[in-house]
């Protein structure tokens, strides 16, 4: 039985109350843990490697509904200026005009519109994806991980997700010609994402 799931029979109520907490329990307010959490992204490279990087500044909170999963809501705002890929100068480039324009763009944020289960601990969110000013539906698939009290008395919940975008959908266009045919960076990103979040007292 997944995060928000919840069987209506004495028999299947049995068997969850023997293999643990009832999951209801989870519905609450979370704030994402930034240290535990990771946003990252991957894209192709002159036809023959992937970049990965990721944002390490940000904020995000969920609403988690154990027994109705379409109320559950997700929120964040992303510094743009925390990319991340390893490399100072390809950073740089990504911070620049040609790709974030982060001085007139400095936020990325997902404002989330629907959320429905899948089944088990399989679920999918859809909402609101704004980078360069412009807005448009994003869906991330998600499998929830679980639950667990920390040594420090949080209550923490754990997903993993993954989505792809075409970055030119948002107005990320600039690319350069490869000699041998094709384009240095792809248009088509990929997505994922480890999310720890801790639920309010």
């Amino acid at each position: 039985m997944g995060i928000f799931g919840r069987k209506n029979d004495e028999t299947a109520t049995t068997t969850a109350a023997q293999a643990g907490p009832d999951l209801g329990s989870l519905t609450g307010e979370y704030t994402v843990d930034p240290a535990h959490t990771t946003l990252g992204f991957v894209a192709r490279h002159a036809m023959v490697t992937n970049v990965k990087g990721s944002f390490t500044d940000f904020t995000g909170s969920l609403h988690l509904d154990g027994s109705d999963p379409v109320k559950s809501t997700a929120s964040f705002d992303v510094q743009m200026e925390s990319i991340d890929t390893g490399n100072a100068d390809r950073d740089g480039h990504l911070k620049s005009a040609d790709f974030f324009k982060t001085d007139e763009f400095p936020t990325m944020t997902f404002r989330s519109t629907s959320a429905e289960s899948l089944g088990g601990d399989d679920y999918r969110i859809t909402g609101d994806l704004t980078i360069l000013g412009t807005t448009r539906p994003l869906t991330i698939d998600l499998e929830f991980n679980g639950s667990a009290k920390d040594p420090f008395g949080n209550e923490r919940v754990g997903f993993e997700g993954k989505s792809e975008i075409l970055r030119s959908e948002w107005g990320l266009t600039w690319n350069a010609a490869l000699e041998t045919g094709g384009v240095l960076v792809s248009d088509k990103i990929k997505l994922n994402f480890d999310i720890s979040a801790i639920k309010s007292a």
